[in-house]
């Protein structure tokens, strides 16, 4: 198949050029640098320090107040949340207009759920952020989806809207929960 962001081909393309294309990536076991700290793991987001229009690290630490008080901290040292935390900074920092995002959920207490949620809600918003969401908790999907997408044997088989998510006949169709 293809990848096409604004029309062109990015399917096979290096991940620098991916990243200089406005795509961030999240993945599902985050990929935290353990042996650098927080800081030193935010650095390695900016794809370029020159660049105009991308975040600082204070912006970073503005947007999640928790990694400012753990910037000098090993990556290894953090929660999990945390490090879902900063791997979503990590991301944000170079300031992407696509996010992916894999099961960024995964294994982490509520709290941090509903605050990345919240912070990801606002992005969206205010930047007219893109992303594209695999993820598994309901009530995440439904808080930050505009419209989904139901995948089996990498078919789209359904489109619904974020409330179907509250129809358990929905649920239950597509979902089998």
């Amino acid at each position: 198949g293809s990848i096409l962001l604004r029309g062109k081909q990015i399917a096979g393309r290096k991940m620098h050029e991916i990243a200089r294309a406005g795509i961030g990536y999240v993945p599902e076991n985050r990929n935290i640098f353990p042996t650098l700290t927080v800081r030193q793991n935010l650095i390695l987001g900016i794809k370029d320090l020159r660049a105009k229009g991308r975040w600082s690290i204070d912006d970073m630490f503005d947007m999640f107040p928790n990694l400012r008080e753990r910037a000098d901290v090993l990556g290894s040292v953090i929660s999990g949340g945390e490090q879902q935390i900063l791997a979503l900074a990590r991301c944000l920092v170079g300031r992407p207009k696509l996010i992916l995002l894999d099961e960024p959920t995964e294994g982490i207490q509520p709290s941090i759920i509903d605050q990345i949620s919240g912070k990801l809600s606002e992005l969206a918003t205010a930047l007219n952020l893109t992303i594209l969401l695999v993820e598994q908790n309901l009530p995440f999907i439904a808080a930050l989806a505009q419209r989904i997408l139901i995948i089996q044997r990498g078919e789209i088989v359904a489109k619904i809207h974020p409330d179907d998510l509250s129809n358990k006949e929905i649920v239950d169709e597509y979902l089998g929960i």
